[in-house]
């Protein structure tokens, strides 16, 4: 058979890749986008940062240009060209996922897979020191007050990278199970130990179990206990509200049955408020058991259009009205305190009245 022709450079224009090609590259593919929001600090969190751009990048369909699988064509420059676009475009989504330290050591290099082997042979290094802190940050986490889900998640976040690092056994045999079932009994007291006081109940319920649930269930188990708890608190509080209304609305009405003295009427003798002159005590008198007000005199607003007399002549009739005596209590009192003359300013205090330079005046 004659050899195929080769393909001709219509054939191999970049319009023509197809969408599932790694050499295509969507408008949306630029250099500065930033394809993971965690960036690469160091050994603390490589596992994360490793884990979350090589699940971005082969969203892409890129992820072949930092394991070696996408080659560059040596027979088509074309493409050639094209592999070296899609090359500099993931070099820098790497670049540009990394601190500035890190960035400045890597912007000159060339190739993105040269940047990926150097930062996984730098950093992707488990010693000691890194599962002692990530183990003790487990066993120190506790809920304090937050709720079940979020505590239940911190705890799934610790744990996925703890595993990432020792890396369970992945196989079938008996000795795999065993060891992933003693790390799942683990991980549940973990996460019994770390809930709060109020849930004692439940976990005393999940430990007495013959067989102990996942942690999954037992998370389940203590999240329908939460809901119970916050709807029976959101009852309380209703019922507390609508206490705490009708006492409001109680209080409301009682303020609205005493009513003070009206401010809009004003008598003219006495110049208080609450009152008009036809209803005035000291002109009608007072009512039986009520005392007079001892800041005030009578005859105070009206002694220039009330004649005055001397002791002899006796009170006048508008001031006997308002006195709480009887006129026979009155006659007595006069004759007890006796005739004064106009000048002397002798005084006498007798019954609770005061015969002051004008005997008519009380």
């Amino acid at each position: 058979m004659p050899p195929e022709p080769a393909p001709s450079t219509s054939q191999t224009l970049i319009g023509k890749l197809d969408i599932g090609d790694p050499l295509y590259l969507h408008p949306s593919d630029s250099s500065s986008l930033t394809i993971v929001s965690v960036k690469l600090k160091g050994t603390e969190n490589y596992a994360v940062w490793s884990s979350a751009m090589k699940l971005a990048l082969e969203a892409k369909n890129k992820y072949g240009f930092i394991d070696g699988k996408v080659e560059k064509s040596k027979d088509d420059e074309i493409l050639a060209a094209q592999w070296d676009r899609c090359n500099s475009v993931v070099l820098t989504w790497l670049l540009n996922s990394v601190s500035e330290e890190l960035f400045l050591g890597q912007v000159f290099s060339k190739l993105a897979s040269e940047v990926w082997t150097d930062l996984k042979e730098s950093f992707d290094k488990i010693d000691g020191s890194v599962v002692y802190d990530l183990y003790k940050k487990i066993n120190c986490i506790a809920q304090n007050g937050s709720t079940v889900a979020e505590y239940y998640n911190k705890l799934t976040t610790m744990w996925k990278q703890f595993d990432a690092m020792l890396q369970l056994p992945s196989c079938s045999c008996q000795a795999a199970k065993d060891y992933n079932d003693f790390s799942a009994l683990i991980k549940l007291m973990q996460f019994l130990m770390g809930l709060d006081d109020i849930y004692q109940p439940v976990r005393t319920n999940i430990l007495t179990r013959e067989t102990f649930p996942s942690v999954k269930v037992a998370f389940s188990i203590v999240s329908r206990e939460e809901s119970h708890r916050l709807s029976s608190s959101g009852s309380k509080s209703q019922s507390v509200s609508y206490v705490a209304r009708s006492n409001q609305s109680n209080q409301n009405t009682s303020k609205r049955n005493f009513r003070g003295p009206n401010s809009n009427l004003k008598c003219t003798h006495c110049n208080m408020i609450g009152h008009t002159v036809d209803r005035c005590f000291e002109i009608i008198g007072y009512p039986p058991g009520m005392k007079k007000r001892g800041n005030m005199s009578f005859g105070k607003n009206n002694g220039n259009n009330t004649s005055r007399s001397g002791m002899s002549s006796g009170p006048s009739s508008s001031a006997v009205s308002a006195l709480p005596f009887t006129p026979e209590q009155i006659a007595k009192l006069m004759s007890l305190v006796g005739e004064k003359p106009d000048g002397d300013q002798e005084k006498s205090n007798m019954g609770g009245f005061e015969v002051k330079e004008n005997s008519g005046d009380w």
